[in-house]
């Protein structure tokens, strides 16, 4: 995790600040006030079997917050808490004081990132910024070229949306490229007010759907992205073979792990361009036929189905990113017998979701040392 490009499941905040340890006043604002929390790791997890009874209410994914004992390294272990756990308020006072109480900033914070499906740092940054907390550019993994290209990508999407407002193909670019900035402004409720009302939506209905919509803009552009990617992947995971030495339950559960997991990829993303369809019949059903109800439902109903489609590309993204770190393009993918049974383990657990069957005696992230 620390060397790793970030995840949909990661935000690696201990990684971005010794990064930036030669230009500190590049991680102005910071993420949180607390210093501990900005040299933290969060990531969306996976609730496994000895971990439902920490929280009220059955759980299947949390946000869990690590705390290295040494932030350079991991192998010494780190100190963590969910949000939502049964004794959340007495635990972080005891590390934090005051810091995590409510209504302060910093829980603030990590309550709207446990409210989001995955950590894609696109709609991370988006959702902080609706919200009215703008870290520094720094803690999110967004190049100027992917911003461009993402940009570039929705302007084709909704075009058609334009030439149908305009009844005119003539200037529809600068006008498509003039609503893009709208819908991916953090001020979209108030510059997209003649849509609301033709949608005929409360300013809470409308504003959820706008996020919402824009998150379904983003999903769209980056399965695109990933289907080539997550296609070698898989082939990749088939025909891996471990070097070394191996013990029989390695050598058991290796092989029929690597199909599961491989069936699990596809049907995760069957999944994925079924919820995708939707919005599609949606914006076809607003554009080509002049409809707006079906258009209107669909932004009534995504913020709900918004979540189950991030949790479910995020396991794609978490798959493809790591296999792609760990096995570089061009090198030989060599790893152990129980190496590669761990992180076989780590993405069944990630895709259990699909058969809502979780991996047996799944593996943690990295142990995890005691509180002191």
């Amino acid at each position: 995790m620390q060397e790793s490009a970030s995840t949909a499941r990661v935000l690696n905040l201990a990684g971005t600040l010794r990064k930036a340890a030669a230009d500190p006043a590049s991680l102005k604002p910071p993420f949180f006030n607390h210093p501990l929390l900005n040299r933290c790791i969060i990531l969306k997890h996976r609730v496994r079997p000895g971990e439902a009874e920490a929280f009220h209410a059955i759980k299947q994914n949390a946000t869990k917050i690590l705390l290295p004992i040494d932030p350079n390294d991991l192998k010494l272990g780190a100190h963590y808490f969910f949000m939502g756990q049964r004794d959340f308020d007495e635990v972080t006072a005891n590390v934090f004081g005051n810091a995590l109480e409510h209504g302060k900033h910093d829980r603030q914070i990590l309550e709207l990132i446990d409210a989001l499906p995955s950590l894609d740092p696109f709609l991370l940054r988006e959702h902080l910024r609706r919200n009215g907390f703008e870290p520094a550019r720094a803690y999110f993994n967004i190049s100027d070229a992917d911003l461009e290209r993402m940009h570039t990508y929705v302007e084709e999407e909704i075009t058609p949306l334009v030439a149908m407002s305009f009844k005119a193909e003539l200037g529809s670019k600068a006008q498509a490229a003039k609503l893009v900035n709208k819908i991916l402004s953090s001020n979209a409720p108030d510059d997209l007010g003649p849509l609301r009302g033709v949608l005929m939506l409360d300013e809470r209905e409308f504003l959820d759907g706008i996020f919402a919509w824009r998150g379904f803009l983003y999903y769209k552009w980056v399965l695109e992205s990933l289907h080539r990617r997550t296609a070698a992947v898989t082939a990749a995971i088939e025909l891996i073979q471990p070097r070394g030495p191996r013990d029989p339950e390695c050598t058991a559960y290796i092989g029929p792990a690597r199909n599961r997991i491989c069936l699990a990829v596809q049907n995760t993303l069957a999944s994925i361009g079924q919820m995708l369809s939707v919005y599609d019949r949606a914006y076809q059903g607003l554009t080509q036929n002049g409809d707006p109800a079906g258009f209107r439902d669909f932004l009534l109903t995504a913020p709900a189905m918004f979540t189950n489609l991030g949790e479910q590309l995020g396991a794609v993204q978490h798959i493809v990113s790591y296999w792609t770190h760990r096995f570089p393009s061009g090198r030989p993918a060599i790893a152990s017998a129980q190496e590669l049974m761990d992180f076989l383990i780590d993405f069944e657990d990630s895709l259990s979701f699909i058969d809502g069957q979780a991996a047996s005696d799944p593996a943690p992230v990295f142990d995890v040392s005691p509180a002191a």
